[in-house]
């Protein structure tokens, strides 16, 4: 469809706007108006993308199509904004990651240190699977760092008992985890 003037318009009449023309006709002001919101010549490009995802994506039609600029220089803003606030949320997850003693080159990575953070759910949750007497041996031998003596001084067995039952009660965590794993790999592929 089009207008008296051969511009092309929508169903709703409203001037339809080439968002690839608008961009190229407006991106050089606006790389400057986000380089210099950002502070981070290296993020420009992200940013300037989102723009332009963002433009093509729009739902409703633009009413006044001489307001492009306008329309275009609030998306940019808007864009640098949640850039900062994803930015923000990194750099906070890796400032807990150095106040927790691992700013050190030869210690793991912030990933690492995510990846064991699920590691420990995962284990937690395995745990709770589990007897409550198969729970409390393993949590006593590993997380209080007991022996098997020690284990059947506190539980009042013999050594050989407590070492069977730590064997079972790990045979069932692995047990448990492997079922969990199954479970995260199945929810994962939908």
């Amino acid at each position: 469809m089009s207008d008296p003037s051969g511009q092309a318009t929508g169903p709703d009449g409203v001037a339809a706007i080439d968002w690839g023309q608008a961009l190229v006709e407006h991106g050089g002001w606006l790389r400057r108006v986000v380089a210099g919101r950002l502070g981070e010549p290296r993020a420009v490009d992200d940013v300037m993308q989102e723009v332009a995802l963002a433009a093509v994506a729009q739902r409703s039609p633009l009413k006044n199509p001489a307001r492009v600029a306008v329309w275009l220089y609030r998306l940019a803003v808007r864009q640098v904004l949640i850039h900062r606030r994803k930015s923000g949320r990194g750099r906070s997850m890796v400032e807990r990651y150095a106040a927790q003693g691992g700013s050190s080159r030869d210690e793991p990575s912030p990933l690492a240190w995510i990846l064991a953070d699920e590691r420990q759910r995962l284990v937690q949750e395995a745990l709770k699977r589990l007897p409550e007497r198969d729970a409390e041996i393993l949590i006593l031998k590993h997380a209080e760092g007991l022996t098997a003596r020690a284990l059947a001084d506190r539980l009042g067995a013999a050594v050989n008992t407590i070492e069977a039952r730590l064997v079972r009660a790990r045979r069932r965590l692995r047990d448990e985890l492997g079922a969990l794993s199954a479970e995260f790999k199945v929810h994962g592929d939908e």
